[in-house]
């Protein structure tokens, strides 16, 4: 659960159409002779005199050059971001006066559409800035991250606060049914409606003032929390001699070499506070002591007092999303953010978390029961704690299975690992892969650029980005972004631009980039983002944006396709040999595919449980620590195995909104990529083409332009079960 969603949460979020870049602008908001007024043709005039300043800037700029336009990269500079953001946000704000002023009567056309294609250069100057923010995360960086976050919040409130463009969006509402709308037309209107009253359309003037100014200052609170982890994030355990390598294979000794290299800590190895670093150290080191060292770094970045620490910051943030809430007529914020979610309200999440809590609490008992026991017979003399269950849990795995992880990792070398996902989107759609790193502008030598095109026909699909290594100043975990989706609807086929970042650990120079299984399947789950971006076929980029609870289904379901046969066959050679897997192996890997389910479902569910409890809080006021430890004793948590994300580290609830009261979402998703998994099983064949066909028709293309219930009983015939993730994860099926 280590993958984080695609960037744009926030306020950007909630105006998904605001948020997409696009190759070539079209501004619909030109004058309609019949209906002018001095006020409309102020605000065009006004746009027109941005534009031209926008068009010049390549911050701003619509995207030029190969493939139907990229974003200009080798032009970008950080001193450059402030000037963009204001020029892109008075443009944007004259763009939506301009439809908010016009005296003809309101319409799909003039309202809706309108608003659909505006804030453009204000997509464009987002989309790079937060490329910065993730993978660049300088001090210059920062500085601006700090100034303008408060800034962009306030330019986005203007424009749900925008009495006279709610009334022509509401008028358009009013009458969707009877003016000739397409059911996608239709569906964008109430999906406008419904977020422009989640964001305080409706609220009195006095309450706008207060909405604003906490939105605003979550804005920055967001920006500092992110800045306060990443600097923890930017710390290491230095390990100086020999013996500190303990267990460690030749190729991790490699890599922790050259991380210390890399920070000028010659003659020393260094275990970065990174997840990518961390694990491999914690499943591989014999030496206890380094063990609890690095865990204990690693569990507490936020939580150490002093400049970085995050206590104070969560508390704050806590406090005024329920302030926002009780404003907006909601009993908490979970019930505020579930609003457009395909739960719809926190009990239908916890219901489903605490149906599969109960059975992987008691799976954590049996596997730790399991580890004791080996650790006894080694006379270890010990009682097993959080920063041995990785360890000990390859013993274990060796132990029942005849299988030791280091083993598998020869076989999952990175590039053949990319090759492989590549590979499985020809099989199941019918997608090409060509290399073009070099014929595009890049923003770090790291990335690597490929053309995506429809292998049948030949036509141009999209541009797909990777960024795979981990470096100082760019966050840790994996995720997927973008900077263009799909859409069609000002005439101008707009074509997708996805991105993947991830933050493998890079060998020594020379030597081959090893993967464990994990981290194979986080690559393919990524890419399943990807793909989901690659295949839409959206027309209006305001329908491009999944509910939160849906939206990772699609990559969780691409994961399965890393261990099948045909792919292993091609891609998962040994890095020496140049065999595939062998059979054998792959069995012991399959046997043991239910081993540990204990420790990673409590590590997950823990995380989302307390995500869950903190947000259904009316009041919000909360010390993040002992809200933490008193809720994991009340659900009955076991100390061995600690949240993925603690509260004091955990970007995914306190670096915008977007998963906030959300983080149950992956499970929600995985029921349908459980049951999806069964579908292919039924049908004989993993990559069986009427399957793989109606994945794409239903699930992959139609973005949110329908219902995602009704899409997944179209792709399924009926509702997906919750015994298919049950039987996934190993546990008892009632």
């Amino acid at each position: 659960m280590s993958r984080s969603l695609v960037a744009g949460a926030g306020l950007v979020a909630l105006l998904t159409a605001c948020s997409g870049p696009t190759k070539r602008d079209a501004v619909t908001t030109t004058p309609d002779p019949a209906a002018t007024s001095p006020a409309r043709d102020a605000a065009l005039a006004e746009v027109a005199r941005l534009k031209a300043l926008a068009d010049a800037d390549p911050i701003t700029a619509p995207y030029v050059g190969p493939y139907g336009g990229v974003p200009a990269w080798d032009q970008v500079k950080t001193a450059a971001f402030p000037a963009a953001f204001t020029t892109a946000l008075a443009l944007f704000a004259a763009e939506v006066d301009a439809i908010a002023q016009d005296p003809a009567p309101a319409t799909f056309a003039n309202t809706l559409a309108a608003l659909e294609d505006s804030g453009r250069h204000q997509g464009r100057v987002e989309a790079l800035f937060g490329v910065m923010t993730q993978n660049m995360n300088s001090a210059d960086v920062q500085a601006i991250d700090r100034e303008w976050a408060p800034k962009i919040a306030a330019a986005y409130d203007k424009l749900f606060f925008n009495e006279r463009l709610f009334a022509r969006l509401a008028a358009v509402y009013a009458a969707r049914d009877t003016s000739g709308l397409t059911a996608e037309q239709r569906r964008l209107v109430g999906i406008r409606y419904d977020r422009f009253v989640l964001s305080g359309a409706k609220l009195s003037p006095t309450q706008k003032l207060q909405l604003g100014a906490i939105n605003q200052e979550l804005a920055g609170l967001f920006t500092d929390f992110g800045n306060k982890v990443l600097a923890d994030e930017n710390t290491w355990i230095v390990l100086d001699k020999p013996a500190d390598l303990a267990g460690l294979s030749d190729s991790m000794r490699a890599a922790y070499q050259a991380a210390a290299s890399e920070r000028k800590l010659d003659g020393t190895w260094a275990v970065v506070n990174t997840r990518s670093s961390v694990d491999p150290f914690l499943a591989s080191s014999s030496r206890r002591d380094l063990r609890e060292q690095v865990w204990k770094a690693f569990k507490n970045r936020g939580d150490n007092g002093g400049a970085n620490d995050t206590n104070a910051t969560i508390a704050r943030i806590v406090k005024l999303r329920a302030e926002r809430a009780a404003l907006l007529g909601y009993p908490s914020h979970a019930h505020w953010r579930m609003a457009d979610t395909m739960a719809k309200d926190p009990e239908q999440a916890r219901a489903l978390m605490l149906r599969v809590w109960p059975a992987a609490v008691a799976r954590v008992g049996e596997e730790v029961a399991d580890m004791q026991a080996i650790a006894n017979k080694e006379k270890a003399k010990i009682k097993i704690e959080a920063w041995d269950y990785l360890y000990y849990g390859d013993k274990v795995r060796k132990a029942k299975y005849d299988l030791d992880q280091a083993e598998i990792k020869p076989y999952f070398e990175l590039d053949n690992m990319v090759q492989a996902a590549f590979w499985m989107a020809d099989q199941l759609y019918g997608l090409s892969f060509t290399e073009i790193t070099g014929k595009v502008p890049v923003f770090h030598p790291d990335v690597r650029v490929w053309e995506v095109k429809d292998r049948a026909s030949g036509s141009f699909v999209g541009l797909f980005y990777g960024d795979y290594f981990a470096r100082e100043g760019k966050r840790s975990g994996a995720w997927a972004s973008g900077y263009q989706e799909h859409e069609t609807f000002t005439g101008v086929v707009r074509t997708p631009i996805a991105t993947n970042n991830n933050n493998f650990v890079r060998g020594a120079a020379g030597e081959p980039v090893l993967i464990s299984l994990d981290d194979a399947e986080t690559l393919f789950h990524e890419f399943g983002h990807g793909l989901h971006s690659l295949l839409s076929e959206v027309n209006y980029p305001g329908l491009s944006n999944t509910p939160r609870d849906f939206v990772e289904y699609p990559s969780q379901v691409h994961e399965q396709w890393v261990l099948t046969r045909p792919v292993l066959d091609r891609f998962a050679k040994h890095y020496q040999t140049g065999k595939p897997m062998p059979q054998t192996l792959v069995d012991k890997v399959e046997a043991s595919s239910k081993f540990n389910q204990g420790y990673g479902t409590v590590e997950y569910l823990s995380s989302a449980i307390v995500d869950m409890a903190l947000h259904t809080d009316p009041k919000g006021v909360v010390d993040a620590d002992r809200f933490e430890r008193e809720t994991l004793t009340a659900i009955g948590a076991p100390s061995t195995v600690v949240m993925r994300h603690r509260l004091p580290q955990f970007n995914h609830l306190f670096t915008s909104d977007s998963y906030s009261a959300g983080y149950y979402s992956y499970l929600w998703s995985e029921v349908m990529d459980a049951d999806t998994r069964e579908a292919f099983a039924e049908a004989g064949d993993v990559f069986h083409k009427p399957t793989a066909a109606k994945l794409r028709t239903y699930i992959l293309e139609p973005g949110n332009a329908t219902d995602r219930a009704e899409a997944y009983r179209q792709f399924r015939g009926r509702d997906p079960d919750v015994k298919a993730l049950l039987k996934k994860r190993g546990f008892p099926i009632k």
